[in-house]
Parts: C-alpha cells; sequence; structure tokens
C-alpha cells in the first residue's frame, strides 16, 4: 500500500514511512464492526487488566500500582487504523471494557466513572500524540522509537495522573504526590511496554521467526531469559536485576525489536508476578505495594525500556545498509550499462572515422584530382579533425574497458626514468610546445616500479599533454621521479594557472572539463579519468596537489620492484 505523508509529519517521519512496512489501515465504522474478533478480544482483555491491577495493585491511594489496560488499548487502537467513524466506535468500546471493569472490581459507581474519564483521557491524549510526532508508528528506527516513547509513555500519563490526584485528595485527603506518582510509574510502565509490543510485530517477521534455525534460535535466547528471571526474582533475594540487562541486549542484538519488545513482556510479567507474592529483590509485606512497585517500575522504565533504542538503532543500521546495497548494486549495473553504450559508441565510430581519415589523405594529396591551395588546407583541416575524432573513440574504448574489467595490464619491473625521457622527446616536438622548458628531473637510483610500461607511459603522456594545454607560453614543464617509503612517486609539474579545491575535487570525473568547454583549450574530459583507472589497475595512485595561479602537480605513486 502506498504511503501517504500524514499532515503535520516532519521530512524524518515521511523518510522513516519509506523504510518502515506497510499496515493495514481501518479506514471506517463498518470495518470495525465486520470484523468483531479483534475490537472484542481487545475490549475484554482491558476489563480483565482493569479487574487485576485493581484488586491486585491497589495503594492506599485508591489508584493501582501497576496498570497495564491502557497499553493494550493503546497498541490495538494505533495497529487497527484511523478515521473519525472509527475512533470514536473502537474509543467508546474501549471506554466500556475499562467501566465494566471498574465495577466490576468493586469500585462505587462515582470512582469508577471517575477514573473510565482519567483513563480514556490517557488513552486518547497517546493516540493523538503518537499520531502527531511519531505518525509512522516506526520503532525500528531510533527518532521514531524515541518519539514514541517519551510523548506515549512519557507525556500521555500527565493529565490523567493529575486530574485523578486532584480528585482522590479533595474526595479522600490522598497525598497529591503519591497519587500523582503512583498513576504516572504504573501507566508509563505499561504504555511503555504494551504498546511498542503489540505494534512491534510484522507477518514477515513472523514468518522469518518459524524458520527453523531462527525459531530455535528464539526458544533458546527466550529460555534463557526466563532462567535468569526466575533465579532474579524468585530464587534469591538479592538486587541481582542487573543480570537480565546482558540477555536483553543479546536478544535485542539477534531478533532486533519484535524481540526485545517480546522479551520485555516476559521480564515485565516476572517482576510483578515476584512483586505480588513479596519475593525476589522487591520481597517484604504484600499489603504494603507502594514503595516495593515504585522499585520495580523504575528498574523496568529506566533499565530495561531503553534497550528497545538499542535494537531500533540495530535495525535502522541493518535497513539502511539493505539499501545500500540495493543501491550499489543498481549503480553497477548502470555503469555496466553505460561502459556498454561506450564501447559500442566507439566501434560505430572508428569505421566511419577512419573512411574520412582516408579520402582526406587523398584529396590533400591530390590523388582524387587537381585541388587548389584552399582545398588542399581544407582537407588538411579535415584529417586533423578526423584525428581527433578518432582519438577520442579510442579513449571512449578505454574507458568502458578500463571499467568493465577488460583492460589487461602486465606488471612488471620498468625503468620510470627512461619512460620520463620518451614522454620529454615526444613532448617537445608539440608545436604548442615549442615555448615550454620541458625537463626531466630524477632524484635518486633505483627508480624502478611495477607498472606495465605501455599503460604507464600512457597515462604520462596524458597528463603531459593537459599541462602543455594549460601551462602557457614560455612556461615549464618538469617530469619528476623519486622514491617514497616503498614505492616510486612520479610528478608532472606545471607553472599554470591552478586549480580551486573545488575543481580538484572534480578532476577525475569523466566528461568533466572544470567549466572549459567555451574556452580555447580542446579536450573531452575523459583523459584524466582513464588515467586514474589505469593508475588503480597497476596498483598505484593518483591525485593533483594544487594552489590557484601557483601551478599544479599531478602526481602517480606505484609499487618498487
Amino acid at each position: 500500500m502506498p504511503h501517504v505523508r500524514a499532515l503535520g509529519a516532519t521530512d524524518l517521519d515521511y523518510a522513516e514511512a519509506q523504510i518502515a512496512p506497510a499496515r493495514p489501515v481501518v479506514t471506517t465504522a463498518a470495518s470495525l464492526f465486520t470484523q468483531p474478533l479483534a475490537p472484542m478480544l481487545t475490549v475484554l482483555g482491558v476489563a480483565v487488566l482493569v479487574i487485576v491491577a485493581i484488586t491486585t495493585a491497589r495503594t492506599a491511594g485508591l489508584v493501582a500500582a501497576l496498570w497495564a489496560a491502557n497499553g493494550l488499548a493503546v497498541g490495538v487502537w494505533l495497529r487497527s487504523g484511523r478515521g473519525l467513524g472509527f475512533d470514536l466506535s473502537f474509543g467508546g468500546l474501549i471506554a466500556l471494557g475499562v467501566v465494566a471493569g471498574e465495577f466490576l472490581a468493586g469500585n462505587t459507581p462515582t470512582l469508577a466513572l471517575w477514573f473510565t474519564l482519567a483513563n480514556m483521557i490517557e488513552i486518547v491524549v497517546a493516540v493523538l500524540l503518537a499520531r502527531r510526532f511519531a505518525p509512522t508508528l516506526n520503532l525500528a528506527t531510533v527518532n521514531g522509537a524515541s518519539r514514541f516513547l517519551f510523548c506515549v509513555a512519557g507525556l500521555a500519563p500527565i493529565p490523567a495522573g493529575l486530574m485523578s490526584a486532584v480528585m482522590l485528595w479533595l474526595v479522600r485527603d490522598a497525598s497529591f504526590l503519591m497519587s500523582f506518582q503512583t498513576w504516572w510509574f504504573g501507566h508509563a510502565l505499561g504504555l511503555a511496554v504494551i504498546a511498542p509490543f503489540i505494534l512491534a510485530y510484522e507477518q514477515r517477521q513472523l514468518a522469518a521467526m518459524l524458520r527453523p534455525l531462527r525459531a530455535a534460535e528464539t526458544v533458546g535466547l527466550f529460555a534463557l531469559l526466563a532462567g535468569v528471571c526466575a533465579v532474579v526474582y524468585f530464587v534469591v533475594d538479592l538486587p541481582l536485576v542487573f543480570a537480565v540487562i546482558p540477555v536483553l541486549i543479546l536478544i535485542a542484538a539477534r531478533l532486533r525489536v519484535p524481540g526485545v519488545t517480546a522479551a520485555l513482556m516476559l521480564v515485565a510479567v516476572a517482576a510483578v508476578a515476584s512483586l505480588l507474592i513479596g519475593a525476589g529483590p522487591a520481597a517484604g509485606d504484600p499489603s504494603d505495594i507502594g514503595e516495593r512497585a515504585l522499585l520495580v517500575q523504575l528498574t523496568i522504565l529506566f533499565g530495561y525500556v531503553p534497550i528497545v533504542l538499542v535494537a531500533s538503532l540495530l535495525e535502522e543500521r541493518d535497513r539502511l545498509s539493505e539499501r545500500a546495497r540495493a543501491g550499489q548494486l543498481r549503480a553497477e549495473r548502470a555503469s555496466a550499462a553505460k561502459s556498454r553504450l561506450l564501447a559500442n559508441v566507439a566501434h560505430e565510430i572508428k569505421s566511419p572515422i577512419g573512411g574520412v581519415i582516408g579520402i582526406g589523405d587523398l584529396w590533400s594529396s591530390g590523388q582524387l584530382g587537381p585541388v587548389t591551395p584552399t582545398q588542399a588546407e581544407m582537407a588538411v583541416m579535415l584529417v586533423k579533425t578526423a584525428r581527433q575524432v578518432e582519438a577520442l573513440s579510442h579513449d571512449l574504448l578505454d574507458v568502458a574497458r578500463a571499467e568493465s574489467g577488460a583492460v589487461k595490464v602486465e606488471l612488471r619491473p620498468t625503468d620510470v626514468p627512461g619512460i620520463l625521457e620518451d614522454i620529454r622527446a615526444a613532448t617537445v616536438l608539440r608545436p604548442e610546445a615549442q615555448a615550454l622548458s620541458v625537463s626531466v628531473v630524477c632524484e635518486g637510483d633505483g627508480l624502478i616500479a611495477i607498472a606495465d610500461s605501455q599503460r604507464l607511459a600512457q597515462v604520462i603522456d596524458n597528463l603531459a599533454t593537459n599541462a602543455v594545454k594549460y601551462a602557457g607560453a614560455g612556461g615549464s614543464l618538469v617530469l619528476r621521479a623519486r622514491r617514497i617509503y616503498d614505492g616510486v612517486r612520479i610528478e608532472v609539474v606545471d607553472r599554470g594557472p591552478g586549480l580551486t579545491p573545488e575543481k580538484q575535487a572534480q578532476l577525475f570525473e569523466p566528461f568533466n572539463r572544470l567549466g572549459l568547454e567555451r574556452s580555447s583549450v580542446e579536450g573531452h574530459g575523459i583523459g584524466l579519468a582513464l588515467a586514474k583507472r589505469l593508475v588503480e589497475l597497476q596498483g598505484g595512485s593518483i591525485g593533483v596537489v594544487s594552489n590557484l595561479g601557483e601551478g599544479s602537480t599531478f602526481w602517480i605513486e606505484l609499487p618498487a620492484a
């Protein structure tokens, strides 16, 4: 189902919605009653939890210290759907469940109606806050999980807790602070444990957990957790609650958010059970449950629940890694397609351009008949232009081969000074280099690199050609070689205009002439990209050091023989 951007959602929320799996959404009241099993079970569960909380965990202030009903209601409400008709219908059913539980637990009509109103305010506030500030309900990201826990478990119980504390203070002269504290901690615990457990599970995750190996691992981890909880909460009276944390972290690492939310449910049940029977670290008189419940609540809320964020971080990393791998695969496919296109274009250019060069040579030499001086000049220009296109086709073919891995290099000891001298001799013969001073500087002995001599000469010639183009008349060009650590460094130094840091960052990108397309300097922007690939194929690296107005130094580093 396509994701729809919620009104008021931030860009980060919308990005999370693209990562989160889609959930089926019920948007009408009619659909709620055509499939009544889930809402009826929810109402029954809410009523039972209200009865259990009131009969087993009520304190002197009449506020239950442990309250799970609201967490169940909020989780199912958020997971089921939205829409005005649905919200009114589902909210009415939840209110019916709460008030039924209050009456069945023995509360007076006044208290039952008052606590029902307070609980419904809390549930509605929790749903509204979750939809506004965590609209994707995605617990698989740190941002989504932290927003949900803060808004739903942290903020939602406050208005209802204040209202109930004021009412009990006025009617029963109960301690305002104690009543509010008991309400907030008890309800926050239920919202922080039960609602995430309901929201965390998806069909695909359940299917993955049913695979034999994953199922065995899940059973083993939960058996370990159950054993630790049994020892910590029922066997010994020592404060060993910290022993549960490593097991929860292990479950978070292996089973991610669904596993750790289920584990928190198990730990909460064990902790509450030990509290009610007076065993474990919260041992004491079962009639005095308030302070001991506070200890359990603090331990779970601030010791165990934050591990959900650890699981969210790991799951978010997994999803981003999957997206990165998919993006890398798409990029590799696109690069392969581009390489095939370049190779095809290069092959298609070579054949007709060879014919153009042949005809131009025949024309300029007069073999096709008498030619005027103007015609001869035009024929020479035609051949020159055609040869430039031919050189471009060869470069395109080399780039395509290099990117596809089809270029083979024969690495062997190569005499770097000899290659530099050959390049110098070829460079000084260029017409545009007549006004340049071209020199070779070799520092030290043993300048023998492991390289493909032909490809290395091609790269250095490309760098020297660029230096001649951009150095300007009257400048100098230096070809230098020296030893560095366990390698050989080759430098092509010119005294041209230099490059800005921005242009240096784009220098080795194919078809990027750095804004010189309209200048008089010829080129097609693939020479340096090809040079980079050829150097990397030989196990070396290439780069540039340049300052604006101070020239440039292109360097190559290769392993030494």
